[in-house]
């Protein structure tokens, strides 16, 4: 039989294993929250649910994410080809996964940001398929199918999101998880310069149409799932045309006509705050809660890094008009920056008070290997390692202007400013008592809810040290507030796992 003929007969009975490493707890893991509502991890893994979906349709597949269940040999052993996709912080358990894997002879084929950025540091890997599936992933297929598969797909072009395919949330169990997630958008507009979104994916926003996005709803609704769903666009509002023209008022129809189903999350840049009518369809449409990056208060260090979308406007007012639109603001922050002096902080403990956000994700400057910051500091002599992709276990990439010493200490200081028990009770009262929730947001009380709120009590209305606080949010809210009662417990549950997070914070 011909060679060519014998490959395509084999490729017509391929086994994938698409394996998601395993993440450490950090900051957004939300390891120790999850507990209270008995569920493994915060998302799935959306990336390789994609991937997956480009596989051709009669090849069999299994995925086994590793921050819900374990990785069985018999997994392994079952398959023709390992597929791994990762991103940096899950470094260590991907180096795992690869040597099980080479030490059943299995072949693997790698992707994601970590390859992506990092290739040439896994030499056992048989083939990379880096860049966007897209566009790499098919021509690996073709190759394989040919019998000459190579070791190195790449492209410099980006992925037309209008072919892209929805994810198979066949292939999890939802029940699992603490949200799920979808992607409408690739790109930003920005340049950051300690971001590599750039780098990976582009300035131009490229995005999904209305009927792709409404579809992966109803694909996530008929996977019986309700709840939270999380937009993971690093920048959701990059083309608000479309997002007010189209796709925002097609969700609106879709969630009053499916009875609100979900409740959003996303990520956008503060320049949200600057449209009223933007703000107020992203809450009609099922919107409460938006990340955005704020970095640092002090213009220097948002000048230094580029951030000027930033620049020369009142945070603090930006962040609270849209709280006060019926979103909730996270944050993200970061210290470290070479214009950074002792000050910043007891200003950045300030800041966060002052705003009212709960969640905020505060980080030491590292610089990701595809970023403009690693090419500056690389010049300068200043880079000492790889970035392993978690900003806030107290180590750094670099060299950094601050005396180190004196910067982790001050690193220590602001997430004890802002995640002791004390003042974290402090800033979530605060947010309440001028957060309105708007009513569509306001779901009936699960078993869910209700098994989360006895284990809070018990574990930190008892438990724990700071139970006085516990207490005090408790009644204020279910006497003084009692719509916003359950929002309280759920902030208790979170401020618990950052206190278990960052350890010593009591």
């Amino acid at each position: 039989m011909h060679q060519k003929s014998k490959a395509f007969i084999n490729i017509l009975f391929m086994k994938i294993l698409l394996v998601h490493p395993k993440y450490p707890v950090t900051y957004w893991s939300y390891k120790h929250a999850l507990k209270f509502i008995s569920k493994k991890a915060a998302n799935p893994p959306l990336g390789l649910m994609t991937v997956a979906s480009l596989i051709p349709d009669n090849w069999e597949k299994r995925l086994v994410d590793l921050n819900v269940s374990k990785l069985k040999e018999s997994d392994i052993l079952w398959a023709d080809y390992v597929f791994i996709g990762a991103m940096s912080v899950q470094l260590t358990s991907v180096k795992e996964v690869i040597s099980r894997c080479k030490s059943l002879n299995k072949k693997i084929v790698a992707g994601g940001p970590l390859f992506t950025a990092e290739y040439e540091n896994f030499a056992d890997v048989d083939h990379l398929v880096l860049n966007e599936a897209e566009i790499t992933l098919p021509l690996f297929l073709e190759d394989l199918e040919d019998g000459c598969p190579q070791r190195i797909y790449h492209t410099l072009e980006y992925a037309d999101m209008s072919t892209s395919p929805a994810p198979d949330y066949s292939l999890i169990d939802v029940s699992k998880y603490g949200m799920l997630n979808l992607q409408y958008t690739r790109g930003c507009p920005f340049n950051c310069e300690f971001c590599d979104i750039t780098a990976l994916l582009g300035h131009k926003v490229r995005f999904k149409t209305t009927t792709q996005i409404l579809h992966e709803l109803e694909n996530i609704k008929n996977a019986g799932w309700k709840g939270p769903v999380f937009f993971v666009d690093d920048n959701f509002i990059g083309n608000k045309r479309i997002l007010k023209n189209e796709l925002l008022p097609a969700i609106i129809i879709w969630m009053q006509t499916n009875k609100n189903p979900f409740i959003f999350t996303t990520e956008a840049s503060i320049n949200l705050a600057d449209d009223p009518e933007l703000m107020s369809m992203m809450v009609q449409a099922g919107f409460s809660k938006v990340f955005i990056g704020i970095e640092t208060p002090e213009e220097a260090g948002l000048a230094e890094c580029n951030k000027i979308q930033n620049r020369n406007r009142d945070l603090v007012h930006s962040v609270k008009t849209i709280q006060l639109s019926g979103m909730e603001v996270m944050a993200g922050f970061i210290v470290g920056f070479d214009h950074d002096s002792p000050s910043i902080f007891q200003r950045q403990i300030d800041f966060i008070q002052k705003s009212g956000i709960v969640s905020a994700m505060v980080g030491l400057l590292n610089a990701p290997k595809k970023t403009q910051l690693y090419k500056r500091l690389m010049n300068e002599g200043r880079i000492t390692k790889d970035w392993e992709g978690n900003n806030t276990d107290y180590t750094l990439n670099f060299i950094p202007k601050m005396n180190l010493q004196e910067l982790l200490k001050g690193y220590q200081k602001i997430i004890h400013g802002i995640y002791s028990t004390k003042a974290y009770y402090k800033r979530v009262l605060s947010f309440l008592k001028h957060y309105n929730p708007p009513l569509k947001l306001q779901r009936k009380i699960s078993f869910q809810d209700l098994r989360a709120l006895f284990k809070s009590i018990v574990i930190i209305g008892i438990l724990n040290k700071g139970r006085r606080y516990y207490w005090e949010l408790f009644f204020w809210s279910l006497f003084t507030r009692p719509k916003v009662f359950p929002l309280a417990v759920t902030y208790s549950i979170y401020g618990y796992h950052y206190r278990k997070v960052f350890k010593g914070v009591s």
